[in-house]
Formats: structure tokens, C-alpha cells, sequence
């Protein structure tokens, strides 16, 4: 009988791949740098609560979209131990730099975000038409009161129900996505300051305003305060930068903005962990 022979199997090469540990085993590696769409920026003292970190880790990640997969998403920015408005403007000075992102997601370190987070702000960022929207959440009180706005001086809008997208002038920055010409619009009209003295300059496009003046009409003085998101808000709306930055349909509207209360969101006290609503 004649033996059996069987041809050995040649190593499969190409100049573009390396070859792993068998000659069946091919590691294709893309020489371009992938594209990050995405900065996921979290302001935080540095403490978080294992709710939180449960929620913010055990998102459900939508396809394409993994860091531990093929291609990087997002980038994670975390200052710790900064006045909101600094922590936001160092997130976003990190952001403006890194030119491959157009989006950029607001995350509070006491804001639970619901596990289908991600999947829900994947389809903004696919179809690219709401450049600033928020999830749901409430402030902490009993009882606590949305934070969905519209106007400003009449507390807050509940004509809605659970689960609607609802048309607002103002969004709170715990669970947001903001477009990169936005941010960009408003680093423009932005004056530029040092949130600590080693650092470099970087824009203050996030200010929480506290203002005291003394009105020689009425004779009396006049007091401004309020929070960081809002008063970003106020900014874009007052110097027209949805019109410039390209959102010219959504310029025309009273209420440009967008709230989805699908992504219902838990707003946590990170001392005593009570949750709110």
C-alpha cells in the first residue's frame, strides 16, 4: 500500500497582518487610528456611590460602540475636586482638543443613569439631529420636583408623561449630550481663566452666575444667581450660537432643546444613599 502523504499547510502572509501563534491564527491590525465619536466627561469629587458605579459600568453597550471591542467609543474625562462650572470647563477644554470627537456626555457622579443609557443616546448620535438633550431626573427634595424647564421664574414644566420627549429651553448637565459645535460656538464668546494656577488657560464656557448691582432707576440693589447648566443654556439661546453653528431650523423654535424622560434617571444623596424621586 502506498503511504499517505499530506501537504503541509504553507503560513498565510500578507505585509499588512502579523502572524499569531499557529499559522491558521491572523491578527489584522489597522494602521489608521480608530475614531473616538465620543467624550464621556464625569465631574466628581472623587467619591462615587456603588450604585452609581454599578449603573455607569454595567451599561448595555450597543454595537460598534465597546472600548473592550473593536473599535473606541468614548473617551472617560474625570476631574476630581473642582467647583462644578471648572470641573465642566476642564472636561470641556479636554474635549475641544480632541478634534476626531463630535459629542460630548455629561455624566454626574450622583446621577444613576437607567442601563439602556448608552443604546438610547447612540440613536442621537446616529441621527444627529438634537445637538443638546438630556435624560430625566429630579432634584433632591421631599417632594422632589423634575428638572424639565421651560421659561425661566415659573418653576418647573410637568405637562408630560413618562416616557415622552418633551421640547424645552434648558437642560440640567447630570445626563446630556451636547454636539461639538455647541461647545465650540460657546468657547468662542467665552473669556479664558486659570481654574488653578499651575494649569493652562482654558475657556469659561460653563459659569455659575452670582452677580450683585445696584440699579440707580429703582434705587435698590439687584441680585443674579442660578446654576452653570441653565445659565449655558441662557448663552446659547441669547447669542443666536444655534443659528451659527448650523441648527438653523431648530434656532426658529421657542424650544429648541430636548428632555427624554424615557431615560428616567435616579438622582442620589452620596452621604445616606437615599435616592430621589
Amino acid at each position: 500500500m502506498k503511504k499517505e502523504t499530506r501537504k503541509k499547510l504553507k503560513p498565510f502572509s500578507m505585509s499588512s497582518v502579523k502572524i499569531g501563534i499557529t499559522p491558521r491564527t491572523v491578527i489584522l491590525k489597522n494602521a489608521k487610528p480608530l475614531k473616538s465619536r465620543l467624550v464621556v466627561g464625569i465631574p466628581t469629587t472623587g467619591i462615587v456611590r456603588y450604585e452609581w458605579a454599578t449603573a455607569r459600568w454595567g451599561q448595555c453597550i450597543p454595537v460598534n460602540w465597546s472600548m473592550a471591542e473593536i473599535a473606541s467609543a468614548y473617551s472617560q474625562v474625570g476631574p476630581i475636586g473642582y467647583l462644578v462650572a471648572d470641573a465642566r470647563n476642564i472636561i470641556c477644554h479636554i474635549f475641544l482638543k480632541t478634534r476626531d470627537c463630535d459629542w460630548l456626555f455629561f455624566i454626574d457622579h450622583d446621577v444613576i443613569l437607567p442601563l439602556d443609557c448608552f443604546i438610547k443616546i447612540n440613536e442621537y448620535i446616529r441621527k444627529g439631529n438634537m445637538p443638546l438633550m438630556s435624560g430625566l431626573y429630579y432634584a433632591k427634595g421631599n417632594p422632589p420636583p423634575p428638572l424639565v424647564f421651560r421659561g425661566r421664574g415659573n418653576s418647573f414644566y410637568e405637562d408630560w408623561k413618562r416616557g415622552d420627549k418633551v421640547d424645552v429651553d434648558a437642560v440640567v448637565m447630570g445626563c446630556t449630550l451636547i454636539h461639538r459645535s455647541l461647545v465650540e460656538g460657546v468657547a468662542k464668546i467665552s473669556s479664558s481663566y486659570q481654574p488653578t494656577a499651575a494649569g493652562e488657560p482654558i475657556k469659561k464656557i460653563f459659569e455659575t452666575p452670582a452677580d450683585i448691582h445696584y440699579d440707580p432707576e429703582r434705587l435698590e440693589y439687584l441680585k443674579n444667581t442660578g446654576t452653570e447648566d441653565i445659565y449655558f443654556c441662557d448663552r446659547i439661546l441669547e447669542n443666536k450660537i444655534l443659528k451659527k453653528a448650523g441648527w438653523s431650523k431648530l434656532a426658529k423654535k421657542k424650544y429648541p432643546f430636548l428632555c427624554d424622560t424615557s431615560i428616567f434617571c435616579r438622582h442620589i444623596d452620596l452621604a445616606t444613599g437615599v435616592q430621589y424621586p
